[in-house]
Order: structure tokens, then sequence, then C-alpha cells
């Protein structure tokens, strides 16, 4: 403690969370870095953990190994002692002098006797027997500022939680619940401020931390929401193209093969995309055991014709009609919804790609050709055409990539540094969110995507900072 960084020892009973409390609160899902193991005794030797802003060390946790012999070790500080309550004196002789039978209880003291804060982590589940009642008593003894930590376990279980709560009122100077396989942002950041409460010493250095862990929160936010809007912006202005000439174009076989594939390659670059947003989102939330399933079957099972898609992801007809109204975006798929109707062509989100608005023909250096769907296009002699596919017409495609990245991304923040199972989040089957925005969010974002779909992205600052604010405020309502 010379160096006057504040440190908390994570102590307690062996597989009762204390790694997995350290692993959450900082954010760690490496086993490298911190072993996380059901197995009892994981951590042998004490080892420091710390919470660095821009190259400053604030905090400092230490992971402990385990009280193993906590009654026995009772007995011989009280012995060692003599009359009265034992104190910092005699635990020290007790870490100096003792073998290696009392190992653990040797190890997990030092750092108390060096002036480390506590951070005591019980089970609520399980029974108050001896063997606990003597841990307290020795944290006790060390007179350091000590907070006890009821870690719920999975299945949510705290019977014997009153029982606990009394005992550890008389011997802490603060008792507070931590879930290290659920807690959330907010959690986190609550354990930091209790924290705070028990540590007066250091109320500077604390306040200062818990400052920095907001400010750098938010500045992830809006990271992310940078990815989000450039992802959504290269999605809509992706087109993919293949030379065709006036034989393919007569011949009905070639001409499908050709048109197949071109939406297997746009599926591809589509893919990447979202792979790519997702891979930047899960760095930025320091997440390495979690994975995100994107292919072309997470799109293609998107069926816009289906009542349930309707109902769970972007937005409802009336909302997309009036949407379009209030962009001058009344056109195209949007005049087919108002009218209780869908595109033809698109029965499935991209797998029926080819409709109107979604796969046209091009002259090399020519203004678009109007294709009529019937007939097919009149070639001009000479001219070298290509079939350009992308993005589809449908006017609900941007809403329900959006919520697609929304619904996943609030996976992200709910899932716990502390676990160590990977986990695949595939294709979103939750509820979407963006039928749930204000009338004037989605009117910004319904224009951006009209212009980003034509190519036309806005170039003035003014109108990509205000969809990345947009995007932003949806974000920060995640987590909470």
């Amino acid at each position: 403690m010379n160096d006057g960084v504040p440190e908390f020892a994570v102590v307690g009973r062996v597989n009762m969370g204390k790694s997995a409390v350290i692993a959450t609160l900082l954010e760690i899902d490496d086993n490298e870095v911190l072993r996380v193991s059901p197995t009892p005794g994981e951590t042998t030797r004490a080892q420091a953990h710390k919470v660095v802003f821009g190259r400053k060390e604030c905090v400092r946790f230490i992971d402990t190994p385990g009280f193993s012999r906590p009654v026995e070790a009772m007995r011989e500080i009280r012995k060692m002692h003599g009359e009265g309550t034992p104190g910092r004196e005699t635990l020290r002789r007790f870490v100096e002098e003792k073998g290696e039978d009392f190992g653990d209880e040797k190890r997990l003291l030092k750092p108390l006797l060096d002036g480390a804060g506590v951070l005591y982590v019980v089970d609520p589940g399980r029974p108050l027997r001896d063997d606990f009642l003597a841990e307290m008593e020795i944290l006790r003894w060390t007179g350091r500022p000590r907070l006890a930590l009821m870690n719920l376990r999975e299945d949510g279980g705290g019977e014997h939680e009153e029982a606990w709560r009394e005992k550890l009122g008389s011997a802490f100077n603060l008792v507070r619940t931590f879930d290290a396989h659920r807690a959330k942002y907010e959690q986190r950041l609550l354990l930091m401020k209790a924290l705070l409460e028990i540590e007066e010493r250091h109320r500077s250095r604390l306040e200062e931390t818990i400052s920095l862990i907001e400010m750098e929160w938010d500045e992830r936010r809006n990271e992310a929401a940078e990815v989000v809007r450039e992802f959504l912006a290269e999605a809509l202005e992706l087109r993919v193209r293949e030379k065709i000439d006036e034989k393919d174009e007569r011949m009905p076989t070639r001409r499908k093969q050709k048109e197949e594939d071109l939406r297997v390659r746009y599926f591809e670059r589509l893919k990447k995309l979202e792979k790519g947003c997702f891979g930047k989102l899960l760095m930025i939330y320091r997440h390495h055991l979690l994975k995100v399933e994107s292919g072309e079957e997470s799109f293609r099972d998107i069926d816009l014709e289906s009542e349930e898609v309707w109902m769970k992801w972007g937005l409802s007809r009336g909302q997309l009609t009036l949407v379009a109204a209030a962009t001058g975006a009344m056109g195209g798929a949007a005049v087919d919804i108002s009218t209780g109707g869908l595109t033809h062509g698109l029965g499935t989100l991209l797998g029926g790609i080819t409709g109107a608005g979604a796969a046209w023909f091009k002259g090399g250096m020519l203004p678009d050709l109007k294709v009529d769907l019937k007939e097919g296009v009149k070639f001009s002699t000479g001219e070298t055409k290509e079939l350009e596919m992308g993005p589809p017409g449908n006017a609900n495609f941007p809403w329900i990539l959006l919520d697609g990245i929304l619904v996943r991304y609030g996976r992200i923040l709910e899932r716990a540094h502390g676990r160590r199972d990977i986990e695949v989040l595939g294709a979103p089957d939750e509820e979407g969110y963006t039928k749930h925005f204000p009338q004037e969010r989605r009117k910004l974002l319904g224009k951006w995507f009209v212009d980003c779909a034509k190519g036309a992205r806005p170039v003035g600052k003014d109108v990509e900072t205000k969809v990345l604010w947009a995007i932003e405020e949806t974000m920060a309502e995640f987590g909470k």
C-alpha cells in the first residue's frame, strides 16, 4: 500500500466464486489471465489484477486462495495470542511462523496485513456452518475495512440468505448481493461504489476511478454506435455485379444461373460485413468466449411475408408508411406496403432478392436501363451489360438489419465475463426494438436509410452525427 493505490483482497472459502467475481468486475474472460473453474482450490497463490486508465493504476484487486482450514487456524491464532482478542500483530506472527499446513490462510492474510481492504465472497445458498463463522472471526481480527459479498449462484438460490445476512452484518462494515454470472454494467458499478463506502482513506482515488469507469463506458458505447452506423451504411450501399451478354440474356437457364451466382456472392459479402461488425463489438466489450453466428441462412430465413416476422422485427406496415411519407420516399416497396401487400418476388428477405428494385441491368457507361420484368431487357448492339444486385427493395430491410444488431448487442451486454462457457449467438429470435422508436428517431433513420440505399449517403457531418447520436441513444437504453 506504499504506492497509494487502493487495494482489496478477495477472500473466502474455496469454490465460492471469488475468481468469477473479479472476472466479471474487471471484464476478464480469459483463463490465461484469470482462471475461473468449478474445481475447488484452483487459485493456489495471491494474484493481483489492476484497474488502469491512461497508464495510471487506479485500483488493485488480489485474488487469493480460499480458506482451507479456518477452524484450525482460528484455534492456532487464539493459542498464539492468549487472553483477549487477537489483532494484527498476532496474525502477522501466525503468517511468519506457521508452516505450509496453513499455507492458504497465510497467503490470503498477507495482503490484508499489508493494508488491503477485505472483499469477502460467500454463497448464501449454503448452510451457515462453524467454519464460515471462523473465517468471519479471523477477518474481523485484521481490523481492515470489510465488505461482504453474497454471490448468488446460477439457480438464484439463497435459502440461507437471511441467516448469512444477520451474521455478516455483525462482522462486516457493509453487506451486498452480487451475481458473478449475470451482473451487468450497472451492477458492477454499484459494487465499485460500495467499496467507496468502506474505504474512506482512498475516497478521492476511488471517486476518480468510478468517474473514469463511467466515462470509459460512454466512450465504448459511442465507438459501438459508430461501428453499427458504418455497418448499416455499407450494407445498404452494397452492390455486386456480373457481366452478361445478349446470348445469356436470351437463354432463361443461363440468366437464372447468373442471377443465382450473383445472389450467393451478395450474401457472402453481406455476411462478411456483419461478421466484421460483431467482431468489432465483441472487441469493444472485451469478449473472447462469446461468438456471433453470421451466415447466409440467418438472412434467408427472415420471410417478410410471414406475420411472425412483421410482429417481431422491423417496423409495422403503418409505421413504414408514415416513415416513407415523412421522408418523401413514397414509392416502390413503400407503396406496396401501404396497400397491405408486399413486393412480389421478395418472399424471403434476401432469398428472393431478384424482384423489382433489388436487381436490374446496367449498361457500361450508360444511364440505368429500365427493366421490364415480363419481357426482359432490350439490348443495344455492341453494348456490354452487367447484372447488378442489391440492396433489397423492401423498405423493411434496413430496419430488420438494425433489429438483428440491437438484439444481439443487448445479449453482448448481458454476458458476464465471469462465465467460462463458449456461447454462440445465432440469428435473433427475440422481439425487435425499432418499432418502439420515437417518431423523430424513425424519421431521421428512415431518410438516412433511403439515401444510403440510393448510393447518396449524406456528405454533411451534421446528418451523420445525428444518425450516430440516434443509434447511441438507442444503445444507451440497453444494459440498465
